[in-house]
């Protein structure tokens, strides 16, 4: 088996196909089938299955998958290693973002370009539950996220930020104080972000604390959406008050109690860290 045969089966699994990962990988399909089938000859197994709509893994290719990202993790690094002590890096190096979340990612994005520009950054943007999953297999590098305790645990993270949500209002809406309360909140149509968003699940835990139910109106998965819909009075919202920063026509109201929380951090599996890797989180404030 050779290392290109792993990474034109990994590619297939992160595509979803065999016309995207040739894209991905900047070959033919045919190339891409042609290794496929000679790399199944080898096994003596099938790797996916093939209808007319889509391409699904096997129990066998399911099983072969980790294998052959860990395959390919340890070639990266013994070339990175390499490479770093010839002072240049190279390679590809996958990141994991959460939608609207930064945390000054782009500073340290294009500093480690200028300093190795031989390095292909990828960025992945996805829900927090999906990233945290792409630690784990090997398919995202480093993320910068938001997680919860539990979710934290078999990873490395360094907390970036951490601040208090708010509650995102139109302008002529008011509450009785100068600070809201859950109850206040929760009698009111709400903007709610996506299940399996870290905002989401965040005042979710928060509402549940506070033992008081919300209706969520309108759900979705873009922060400008929710600021279109929160400026015509559909609702409100709550989001970080870093967010909120970027509605300075809206109101923004504290809680007077128990606010949510919202911890951004860079995170990393557990185990050796690659130099291009090592890089970047040099870079990382």
């Amino acid at each position: 088996m050779e290392l290109r045969q792993f990474e034109v089966v990994v590619a297939i699994a992160d595509e979803g196909g065999f016309t995207a990962a040739a894209r991905r990988l900047h070959v033919v399909q045919s190339a891409v089938s042609s290794t496929v089938r000679a790399l199944e000859r080898e096994l003596g197994t099938p790797l996916f299955d093939r209808t007319t709509h889509r391409v699904r893994l096997t129990a066998a290719g399911e099983a072969f998958i980790p294998a052959a990202r860990a395959a390919l993790r340890a070639a990266e690094h013994a070339r990175g290693t390499v490479d770093a002590v010839r002072g240049r890096l190279r390679g590809q190096l996958t990141v994991g973002v959460m939608q609207g979340v930064w945390a000054g990612l782009h500073h340290a994005l294009a500093a480690l370009r200028a300093e190795h520009p031989g390095v292909t950054i990828r960025l992945r943007q996805a829900a927090v539950s999906d990233i945290r999953q792409a630690l784990r297999d090997g398919s995202v590098d480093v993320a910068v996220v938001a997680l919860d305790r539990q979710q934290q645990r078999g990873l490395v993270t360094r907390t970036l930020l951490s601040e208090d949500m708010v509650l995102v209002a139109a302008p002529g809406r008011e509450f009785a104080g100068a600070e809201v309360t859950f109850a206040e909140a929760g009698e009111l149509p709400f903007v709610d972000f996506a299940p399996g968003w870290a905002i989401r699940d965040a005042v979710d835990r928060a509402f549940r604390a506070a033992i008081v139910e919300r209706s969520s109106t309108f759900e979705v998965n873009d922060i400008g959406a929710a600021g279109d819909l929160v400026r015509h009075d559909l609702g409100v919202c709550i989001m970080p008050e870093s967010i909120a920063a970027r509605f300075p026509d809206l109101r923004t109201w504290r809680f007077a109690r128990h606010a949510p929380n919202w911890k951004v951090m860079v995170v990393r599996p557990r185990g050796e860290v690659s130099p291009t890797v090592a890089a970047l989180l040099q870079h990382i404030r």
